[in-house]
């Protein structure tokens, strides 16, 4: 009768040659149609069925190896029996003699004659698979492991100082739809009606709805840096780590600002403060306080629920905006805003913990973001700032995942490198404008501390 391994290792052994079929006929494929590459998607295809066929084949060597020792089975080893650990080095681990971007570009130019390239970017795939490294370049349809730098790429170096993506982090995020160019979203403009008839067997009423649409043109985000290559060997610095894990870090910040204040126009969406309709309240005075501050916020907040019909879900502000209210104090020079661990009494507000770029505290029963990309620069004296009140889920923000590209040959006749990072993004607020609300005025000139 055969063992539980001997089963696991022929269901093993027939679905790789069910991958090898696959395999083969990606490249008879090309074959008959006289070509000599495979295209994109073929290309795509081979690598994921070779992935597979690696993990099948490390599993297969794991049990065959388990039946020549008489290693004990699953069930033996969860009822207990000891079994040791090995932990292999990741392939390109800072230090090691492979390198990501050269076996990258051997197989992008068609130079991996031994194959050896390949098989160290599929086991790089496996790696990044498990490591957080995956997430921080793929959101949604991302780029496979195979164009993911390795953790420590991105990890480790210290990157110049820049601003997130907070205000982006609250909205809705979907991931972008494939092969398109424009999303458009239908949407009611006038609906119907009822009313009270006026007696029996009079006219019922009668009101046609109307429809409409809304546009978020699909929009690319893009960055390079050319190196000369003796850099990136001579170099004791890593300056590829340096330069991917800066353009990465602007991509986020770019994207920020464009859900903020994108035109609409030269290749940028409509963000929140150019989306038509949505409602601003001015809060002028050229003697700013707390109190008349937030007499102007509770009105923001009661304008989402009057006229979207909803609840306002997020308060968000620059990070000097939401300090003002912390250095605020009474007349006896008690602090307005207070830790919420206190359990304050008639407190304006409450501070949640001193962060960066997410949720600081509550407002008027909302969760306060700070966001230093909201801008500054605003008003006759170009030195006020707004504040956002809105129902973020009303918001919507279509991304792809990052993706990065090593070009070797762009260069190649000066031994330049340009490594790139690119990627696509759709945005509109324009489904419920009422749900956001602008504050702004000279009230919120920039504050003194």
């Amino acid at each position: 009768m055969p063992t539980s391994t001997d089963s696991r290792l022929t269901r093993l052994r027939e679905r790789r040659s069910g991958l090898i079929a696959q395999r083969d006929a990606i490249t008879n494929a090309v074959e008959l149609r006289g070509a000599t590459n495979l295209s994109e998607t073929e290309s795509r295809d081979f690598l994921r069925v070779t992935e597979q066929l690696g993990a099948i084949d490390d599993r297969i060597d794991e049990l065959e190896a388990e039946a020549r020792q008489g290693a004990p089975t699953d069930g033996a080893r969860q009822a207990g029996t000891a079994r040791m650990s090995v932990t292999e080095p990741r392939t390109y681990a800072r230090g090691a003699r492979a390198s990501y971007f050269q076996d990258l570009a051997r197989v992008q130019l068609g130079q991996d004659d031994d194959g050896r390239a390949i098989e160290r970017l599929r086991r790089h795939a496996q790696d990044v698979s498990e490591g957080a490294e995956y997430r921080d370049l793929n959101r949604t349809d991302g780029n496979g492991g195979y164009a993911v730098p390795p953790m420590w790429l991105m990890n480790d170096f210290v990157t110049l100082a820049r601003a997130g993506r907070a205000y982006a982090n609250v909205v809705n995020g979907q991931p972008l739809p494939p092969g398109t160019d424009s999303i458009n979203v239908p949407k009611v403009a006038t609906g119907t009606a009822v009313a009270v008839q006026t007696a029996d067997n009079a006219a019922v009423q009668e009101t046609d709805l109307t429809d409409t649409s809304i546009s978020a043109p699909v929009r690319t985000i893009a960055g390079q840096q050319d190196v000369a290559i003796q850099l990136l060997d001579q170099s004791p610095v890593s300056f590829d780590e340096v330069i991917f894990r800066d353009l990465v870090a602007d991509y986020a910040t770019k994207t920020d600002l464009q859900v903020i204040s994108g035109s609409g126009s030269s290749g940028q969406v409509t963000g929140v403060r150019n989306t038509a309709g949505i409602t601003t309240i001015s809060y002028t005075t050229g003697s700013p306080t707390v109190s008349g501050l937030y007499s102007k916020l509770a009105d923001a907040v009661q304008r989402v629920h009057t006229q979207r019909f909803m609840a306002p879900t997020v308060i968000v502000m620059h990070p000097r905006r939401w300090a003002y209210l912390l250095a605020a104090s009474d007349g006896n020079g008690r602090p307005l805003v207070v830790p919420d661990a206190g359990n304050p009494q008639n407190a304006i507000a409450t501070l949640g913990k001193v962060a960066a770029e997410q949720v600081v505290g509550q407002l008027h029963g909302l969760p306060v973001v700070t966001d230093p990309s909201m801008p500054t620069n605003l008003g006759a004296g170009t030195n006020e700032d707004v504040i956002h009140v809105l129902r973020a889920s009303d918001l919507i923000l279509y991304e792809s995942g990052i993706r990065s590209r090593v070009m070797p040959e762009v260069g190649s006749g000066t031994l330049t490198v340009r490594l790139q990072v690119y990627g696509y993004l759709a945005f509109t607020a324009a489904r419920y404008p009422a749900s956001i609300v602008e504050l702004g005025g000279s009230g919120l000139a920039a504050p003194a501390f």
